[in-house]
Formats: C-alpha cells, sequence, structure tokens
C-alpha cells in the first residue's frame, strides 16, 4: 500500500528519478521544469527541505512499497491558515484514483498538522484531468488564473468542511 510521507533527505535519489522518468509526461500537461532543474537537482532539493524546515511550505511524497515515488504532494506559502497545494504523480499511476485518494488525506493533513483552513490550486484549462482530481478532492472553482502564461482556474477548498 502507497504511503505519503513529508519529504527527507533520504528521498532526493528517488525523487529525482521520478522527475526524470515523468518528464515528458509532465510537460504535456504544465510548464517543464528546464534542464537546469535537473542539472541543479541536489541544490534545488536542499533549498526545498529548508523552506519546510523553516514553516514556509510542507513537501510530501506517495512512496510505492518498492520505494520508489509515484507523486509529489506540496503545500507551499503556508500563510495565516492558507496554503497553495501542487501536486504530480506518475504516468503507470494516473487515472487510477491515486492523485484523488492522496490529495484528500493531504487536505487532512494541512488540517490535522499544519493548522491550515484553506488550501488553492491552479490548474490549466487543458488538465482536464487535474480538475477532476481537486472537484473529486472537495475543491471548486474560484476564479481564473494565470499559471505561467496559460490560461487556467483556481480551485479552492475549506479545510473546515468535509465534503
Amino acid at each position: 500500500m502507497p504511503e505519503l510521507k513529508q519529504l527527507h533527505a533520504g528521498h532526493a535519489p528517488a525523487v529525482l528519478a521520478f522527475e526524470l522518468a515523468n518528464r515528458a509526461y509532465f510537460a504535456a500537461s504544465v510548464s517543464d521544469r528546464g534542464d537546469e532543474y535537473y542539472d541543479r537537482f541536489t541544490d534545488r532539493y536542499s533549498a526545498l527541505l529548508a523552506e519546510q524546515e523553516a514553516g514556509i511550505c510542507a513537501f510530501y511524497v506517495l512512496v510505492g512499497e518498492d520505494g520508489s515515488i509515484l507523486g509529489r504532494f506540496n503545500l507551499y506559502d503556508l500563510k495565516d491558515g492558507t496554503a497553495e497545494l501542487g501536486y504530480r504523480v506518475a504516468q503507470h499511476v494516473a487515472g487510477r484514483g491515486v492523485a484523488t485518494t492522496t490529495v484528500r488525506e493531504l487536505c487532512r493533513l494541512a488540517a490535522a498538522r499544519h493548522g491550515l483552513r484553506t488550501l488553492r490550486a491552479g490548474t490549466s484549462r487543458e488538465n482536464v484531468a487535474s480538475q477532476k482530481v481537486l472537484t473529486k478532492a472537495g475543491f471548486a472553482p474560484a476564479g481564473p488564473a494565470d499559471l505561467g502564461g496559460k490560461p487556467g482556474t483556481w480551485y479552492q477548498r475549506d479545510l473546515t468542511v468535509q465534503p
């Protein structure tokens, strides 16, 4: 059974393998991270851990039984009871409810562990799969979003209300 775990230094090799294996798949629906991301992965990963330690963000990985990373689920800009949610799942588990189930679990953790009351997530208009995940996880459209030059929609969920 896959397990949602808070990101730590030991996850770095598996996270890099996940990102590399799914790079083309991710680039089809979100902006590509670019070669620099992979060239400077160690530095960027250390910066993420520092942000998490400072309480600015909270990063999670969905770890498969074999230790591989099946998805990344992140809470950004934790402030005043709110945060932004970002996530991506491996191509080989997409369409199986993994993202929806894990986003729901992260919503519970966001409230219980991080004291958050509201989450927001942006998705491009073309990313129908992400729109479905957010809707099934209790998010509602909350307005237009500009996502790196791509038109999209902000979704929002009140964590004090169970869907």
